[in-house]
């Protein structure tokens, strides 16, 4: 017996369709092409061959861009993890006015991006914002949070007296790149915090009880209970962060005086922004983009790969 054909449900799908080929699959491959041409935003150029991928490996700025951009990840990520599990342990914990506190901590996510920005970029004056000013009782001196250049891990060490020469990369995120972290942490700690509250709330109570009965106290409930159950919930967490961070860019643009102090806080995707509107430089923009997809995809390919670990 012959089945038939219905063009219906493919026309329910024809407008996502459309637009994931419009502003997904072509831009990539328009970026594939471009990398290998001296293209300009106003025409065409001439095909030059690997020149612009040469060009980048020789770039230092590319590659204190890429460094700025791993310290922004390795530990944005795994601060984003503990303190959305964190709070999502003590929300979860909360008899009373459940709802409300779940709106508190999930309205950051919601609110505009450029309006957090502008308000942190305010908190961090150095002459009247909050920042300093809560640092001002507990007596530290106040910081020049974005215009500091210097690396935090250098900063530390210089005021324990302690002589500090490894090479400038090691010195760790500048404090105006610090600063960035810690309002992009807060900027997700919502969402993540949902994520996680939903995860412990399907952990079934019997394990708990059992547990008890066994004699576990709290934090061997934790975990042996707790963290088991709940690494899909971590695993998701962790690949979302992670491709996010990659993509941080309006925080540099608002924050920031275009990746200053001395290009300490210019992240790889401004850098391509700068690239390619600034100096409208569209062929070495689109190598450098084409690389940051080749690395998110590797990166999430070996997540995927340590997915094995994860419990469901």
């Amino acid at each position: 017996m012959k089945t038939k054909w219905k063009i219906s449900p493919y026309l329910y799908l024809l407008p996502a369709l459309v637009i994931v080929i419009a502003f997904r699959l072509i831009p990539i491959v328009m970026s594939f092409i471009l990398s290998f041409y001296e293209w300009s935003i106003q025409g065409t150029g001439k095909f030059i061959g690997l020149a612009n991928y040469a060009a980048m490996i020789k770039d230092p700025v590319f590659w204190q861009s890429m460094g700025n951009t791993f310290w922004l990840v390795i530990i944005q990520v795994p601060a984003s993890i503990v303190f959305s599990l964190l709070f999502a342990v003590l929300l979860n914990k909360i008899k009373y006015f459940k709802s409300l506190f779940r709106i508190v901590y999930f309205m950051p996510f919601v609110t505009s991006l450029v309006a957090v920005s502008i308000v942190w970029k305010l908190i961090f004056a150095e002459q009247t914002g909050l920042m300093n000013t809560f640092l001002g009782y507990v007596g530290i001196s106040p910081q020049g949070w974005l215009s500091e250049s210097r690396g935090i891990f250098l900063m530390i060490f210089q005021d324990l007296g302690i002589k500090f020469d490894l090479p400038r990369f090691f010195h760790g995120p500048s404090q105006a790149l610090f600063g960035i972290i810690i309002m992009t942490v807060w900027k997700g700690l919502g969402y993540n915090t949902i994520i996680y509250l939903a995860g412990l709330q399907n952990i079934s109570k019997v394990y708990y009880e059992a547990a008890e009965i066994d004699g576990a106290g709290k934090s061997r409930q934790f975990w042996n209970i707790t963290l088991p159950l709940i690494s899909p919930t971590t695993f998701y967490v962790l690949i979302m962060t992670t491709i996010v961070s990659f993509q941080t860019f309006a925080q540099i643009y608002l924050m920031t005086d275009k990746g200053g102090p001395l290009n300490t806080t210019k992240l790889i995707v401004y850098y391509i922004y700068e690239k390619g509107f600034d100096l409208l430089e569209m062929g070495y923009a689109s190598a450098i983009a084409l690389t940051l997809f080749i690395l998110i995809l590797a990166l999430t390919i070996f997540q995927r790969r340590m997915e094995k670990h994860v419990n469901y």
